[in-house]
């Protein structure tokens, strides 16, 4: 029977709130540690519906988290995933400028990861782009080679499995409802019963910012969810991409728009575009909950980011709803790709931080509070850096004063 009492609980079976566990047990060894999770099983949402990209850091503000700890994250993912015979394949990435006017943005980015420290980052030209990537078109690129590919759910479905035998428990189909602050714990109940913490960790994803609030914060940011779809290309087609191919992203919307990866499971993939979801795990059309919907339609952010860019909030749902917009997109980047050549795969659904401004947090954001520590917002690339965020988040809690045990 599962004890009660933890020193350190975790809120979130991700990979984030799993590589976080195994970072305080390597850390701590004799902590005592709780993974707590409302799903019947690890790593359902956002760690295993993704493009398994692991990213090498090209895209983030240098000296952001993202940065940051997307670069250490990557080398971390690439040692854990070799010690543990886990998929990983360093396959390389093109980023494509398919026009003049992409060109500076594409130098910014490649001075980005350059000073980021991602190793062997080539700007290229068009002739180059058609040697590393054939099916590609393109006036330049960012040739990335240590860009690599894996699968995160396996890999967090290892890092539970580790964290059991380390001796630490996982406690699944516990939806906490409620926190409870007391003089020298932290006490999380759930309709499974209760249970203490001297300390708490959310990890809990698009469901971060209302834990925060459940323990007292009032983070100004807002979870907003988006919805990804992927397309498939169906054999024998499916070979014409080495790696991955990705074009310039747009500076004003954080999202990396419509690109081609091959799986470590070989497939090839299409996606994501982004669609405002109406549910925080609405992965269909069909996917309401209307007191979400609510609460996201009540977030004064949500209606000033639709007015800034309800042009490509339009594109984005146009390219969910009908095949031939969303293979046009993808022809910008491979022109011979034909509707018949794909069929609808896997659907994400990605936890963006909002600003009552309506702007998207470019960062990742960790909150303390005085037994606890919020990670509010972690999008891509959380998954590559989750072992680094594990170590920064075992830092940050040492300081709030674990102890040694």
């Amino acid at each position: 029977m599962n004890r009660t009492e933890y020193d350190v609980a975790i809120v979130g079976g991700g990979i984030v709130g799993l590589a976080t566990a195994l970072s305080l047990l390597d850390a701590r060894p004799r902590l005592s540690v709780a993974v707590i999770e409302k799903g019947a099983a690890v790593a359902l949402h956002q760690s295993s519906h993704n493009s398994g990209v692991v990213h090498s850091g090209i895209y983030y503000r240098p000296g952001s988290f993202r940065a940051r700890l997307g670069v250490e994250g990557a080398a971390l993912m690439e040692a854990f995933c070799t010690q543990h015979a886990l998929p990983f394949e360093r396959c390389g990435k093109v980023i494509v400028a398919t026009e003049d006017a992409e060109v500076p943005r594409l130098e910014e980015l490649f001075r980005r990861g350059t000073e980021n420290g991602v190793p062997g980052l080539e700007l290229v030209d068009a002739a180059r782009l058609r040697a590393l990537e054939p099916a590609a078109r393109g006036v330049a690129a960012i040739w990335s080679p240590n860009t690599a590919m894996t699968d995160f759910g396996v890999v967090a479905r290892t890092m539970a499995q580790l964290f059991q035998e380390r001796g630490g428990e996982l406690l699944l189909e516990r939806k906490v409802t409620a926190i409870e602050e007391g003089p020298h714990s932290l006490t999380l109940r759930s309709d499974a019963g209760a249970v203490t913490a001297r300390f708490l960790v959310n990890c809990a994803g698009l469901y971060a910012d209302r834990l925060a609030r459940a323990a007292g914060e009032l983070p100004e940011i807002r979870i907003v969810p988006f919805r990804g779809e992927y397309y498939r290309v169906l054999p024998p087609r499916n070979d014409h991409v080495n790696g991955a191919i990705y074009p310039v992203p747009d500076p004003a919307f954080p999202f990396l728009g419509v690109h081609f990866t091959r799986t470590v499971h070989g497939e090839l993939e299409v996606g994501p575009n982004a669609v405002f979801a109406f549910a925080r795990e609405g992965y269909t059309w069909t996917s309401v909950h209307v007191p979400e919907l609510i609460d996201s339609l009540s977030f004064p952010g949500v209606w000033r980011m639709a007015g800034k860019h309800w042009k490509i909030a339009l594109t984005e749902t146009v390219r969910s709803l009908n095949k031939g917009s969303f293979v046009n997109s993808a022809r910008k980047l491979v022109p011979g790709v034909r509707p018949e050549d794909l069929e609808r795969h896997v659907t994400g659904v990605r936890a963006q931080a909002m600003r009552p401004d309506g702007s998207l947090v470019d960062d990742f954001v960790f909150l303390k509070g005085t037994r606890a520590l919020h990670v509010l917002n972690a999008p891509s690339p959380a998954a590559t850096a989750s072992l680094a965020i594990g170590r920064h988040i075992v830092v940050e809690v040492a300081k709030l004063g674990f102890g040694q045990n």
